[in-house]
């Protein structure tokens, strides 16, 4: 027999309740405190005739409001609907504790595995799944979500590995296992194709493992909602376009167009046409611009650093009004755009410098989003290879494509000042001109890099005493316009001012060939 006690929020009074099955000898299975007000004690020995007997006095308790029976616990249907959903995924599904021991698993993995339920739960994970270190992961300082390929028996599978933390008393993050989801490789090739076509313009599409990547999309999520201008931060290659797109995509303006423009591909004239159109005499074949094509949707300015004070000015009057001329028109066009504009520049240091109007910076973030660096969002690394390894592998026929442990290794610490962009374009040619299906560090086409020393340049010729001399000659070319003299340039460099003359006679750098 499970109750159900309706109470008042009252400090003692699940103490009063369980005095009356204490006094009676009662055994209780299990206690649940449920707010507002709930109270669920589950009796499983207990008769309803004995029940009656002692009804009266737990009515009877200050602050009880009503008692009855009730068919299940609350963390009983808890428990159930979460076994109900684990059991029926359609993937493999393992639940480790905090040493790898597996602790509930579905039919699925457990026919993968070649065993039942009940044989494998209390066995390590690392007893089955080959190609990945449990332990390590678990007992790192820090243990972050991972995507892996893994072995059962033989068979390659992808796995993404979750962990779970619970707070303590103090509030504290502590482990308590971790959650596993596998693919197997024509599943994963069946998700990526699926991927691909339903997800190419959404919040979907962005691979977000990184705590900083996913506050972006929360936030990017909220702001898409939203009608006023946008401004998106960040390195080339973080993928701008991207997140303008998945805004655009999650926006009431989702059935209009979405139009594009590289402020910094175009000149100054070439990129007003593009934007406004041109107007001609008569109206006969006159050109249409980007913001009248997209009238009702939504137009993505990238590199807006590199606009001219012209085309500034112009801008900020269609933010402000939803007005403007097109090039040789007097003729004032309405529309209703919402501007996305996306740059790698500081732009605050452009308006304190002059190059970019004030006004105008302040229009356009209304709605401000920094994307971080690849580099600043390490997590995301190893996902985003494996989900364009496994791409350009469908791509070009290669069903499996995986990664050696050296290749994920130097990928994973590598600097990618390229970005996301980088990293696929690398790996696009890398999975297209391999043979086999393991890319190998050697199969990167990178200037080589150590944690220790920085970039190595791959194609280095040449003696070492030819690249002294082209490092020296550089730095003097970077210094002299700063200290044009060989008497200042000596001094700043712990030179005498013979030696520094003998060398700007000898790189020829003087006034003549270095610009000041």
């Amino acid at each position: 027999m499970r109750l159900e006690i309706g109470c008042q929020d009252r400090v003692g009074i699940a103490q009063d309740v369980l005095r009356i099955f204490v006094e009676r000898e009662i055994d209780l299975r299990g206690i649940e405190l449920r707010r507002p007000g709930k109270i669920y004690i589950n009796i499983p020995d207990l008769e309803f005739s004995e029940l009656q007997s002692f009804m009266p006095q737990l009515r009877l308790i200050e602050g009880v409001v009503d008692v009855k029976t009730t068919k299940f616990m609350p963390f009983e249907r808890e428990r159930h609907e979460l076994e109900t959903l684990i059991k029926t995924f359609p993937d493999p599904f393992i639940s480790i504790d905090g040493k790898g021991n597996i602790r509930m698993i579905n039919n699925v993995a457990a026919f993968t595995m070649g065993s039942s339920e009940k044989e494998l739960v209390g066995e390590h994970i690392g007893n089955w799944l080959k190609g990945f270190n449990f332990n390590r992961w678990l007992d790192a300082q820090e243990v972050l979500a991972q995507t892996r390929r893994v072995k059962i028996h033989d068979d390659d599978f992808v796995a993404d590995i979750m962990p779970i933390h619970v707070s303590d008393n103090e509030g504290e993050q502590v482990l308590a296992g971790a959650v596993l989801i596998l693919k197997s490789e024509a599943r994963l090739g069946q998700q990526i194709s699926a991927f691909k076509q339903a997800n190419e313009n959404n919040f979907a599409g962005i691979q977000a493992s990184s705590g900083a990547m996913r506050k972006v999309i929360r936030e990017a999520k909220r702001m898409a909602l939203l009608d006023s201008s946008m401004l998106i931060i960040g390195e080339t290659g973080t993928g701008k376009e991207l997140i303008a797109r998945a805004c655009h995509a999650a926006s009431d303006r989702a059935e209009r167009p979405f139009m594009t423009l590289n402020c910094a591909s175009l000149p100054d004239e070439a990129a007003e046409t593009e934007l406004f159109g041109v107007g001609v005499p008569g109206g006969v074949n006159s050109k249409r611009g980007l913001f009248e094509l997209a009238d009702g949707g939504s137009i993505f300015l990238d590199g807006v650093g590199e606009m001219s004070p012209k085309l500034q000015t112009k801008l900020l009057r269609v933010i402000q009004d939803g007005i403007f001329r097109r090039v040789d028109d007097e003729s004032e066009i309405n529309v209703n755009v919402r501007i996305i504009g996306s740059t790698n520049r500081d732009l605050l240091a452009m308006v304190a410098k002059g190059e970019f109007r004030e006004d105008l910076y302040y229009r356009l973030n209304v709605l401000g989003l920094n994307i971080p660096s690849l580099r600043e969002r390490r997590s995301d690394i190893i996902p985003l290879a494996e989900f364009f390894t496994a791409k350009f592998g469908q791509r070009i026929g290669k069903s499996v494509v995986s990664l050696s442990d050296d290749c994920r290794d130097f990928i994973e610490h590598y600097p990618w000042p390229g970005n996301v962009r980088q990293l696929e374009n690398v790996l696009i040619r890398a999975v297209s001109l391999m043979e086999g299906h393991v890319v190998m560090t050697s199969h990167l086409q990178l200037p080589a890099y150590t944690r220790e020393h920085g970039y190595l340049e791959q194609e280095f010729e040449g003696t070492l005493d030819a690249a002294v001399k082209s490092y020296e000659a550089d730095l003097l070319r970077k210094l002299y316009p700063a200290y044009p003299s060989t008497r200042q340039l000596a001094k700043k460099l712990g030179l005498s001012h013979t030696a520094i003359a003998n060398k700007l006679r000898e790189y020829d750098i003087n006034k003549k060939t270095v610009k000041i």
